[in-house]
């Protein structure tokens, strides 16, 4: 009499079926490849989104703002309208209007004297291109942003810092009725 083993089962390919352990090892791999393909993607849009909403918030407050805020423009910006406003100037104050020709930013700061030389310098000018009663800056962008040049009793002088395209143009006023510490009024103009 001769005893028949069981033949092991086989699937098609000729491999005995998986156990039960190594099955639910794969499962788990699979299911930790779908998290890192669908769900890491997925965390990054929504924490993306909700940055460029905030992001777009801060926007639409600035540009909804009229008139001086009471704040540094970002390095961007100084950088982008050539507006180097040296360390130390006190009541830094600016505006950005932008359409589809021109962009201008409105800057206002006090400073010292010695830092107003700094300032033109960098600029790419000197304190010997302020004229005396020069103002410089047109009645257009005054209206923009409040600014009074028509004060009795003020020392005023002002110079124009033209540049060939793209960079910027700038327009300068500077209050100099305290010699030692001027008030200094900006408009860059870009063009694209």
């Amino acid at each position: 009499m001769t005893v028949e083993l069981p033949v092991p089962v086989r699937d098609e390919g000729g491999k005995p079926p998986e156990d039960r352990r190594h099955r639910n090892r794969r499962r788990w791999l699979t299911a930790v490849v779908i998290v890192l393909l669908i769900g890491i993607p997925a965390g990054y849009l929504v924490i993306s989104a909700g940055q460029s909403r905030d992001s777009g918030r801060n926007k639409e407050a600035e540009s909804a703002a009229t008139g001086l805020q009471p704040l540094r423009p970002s390095k961007m910006k100084r950088r982008i309208f050539e507006v180097p406003i040296p360390l130390g100037a006190t009541g830094v104050r600016y505006f950005e209007t932008s359409n589809w020709k021109t962009s201008r930013l409105y800057v206002q700061f006090d400073v010292t004297s010695g830092r107003l030389d700094t300032f033109l310098t960098e600029m790419g000018t000197s304190r010997s291109a302020l004229k005396d009663d020069a103002i410089t800056i047109t009645p257009r962008d005054r209206r923009t942003v409040g600014w009074n040049f028509d004060i009795p009793g003020h020392d005023w002088a002002g110079t124009s810092h033209h540049q060939k395209g793209p960079r910027p143009s700038q327009d300068v006023v500077v209050d100099l009725t305290e010699p030692g510490f001027p008030r200094v009024y900006v408009v860059s103009t870009t063009t694209p």
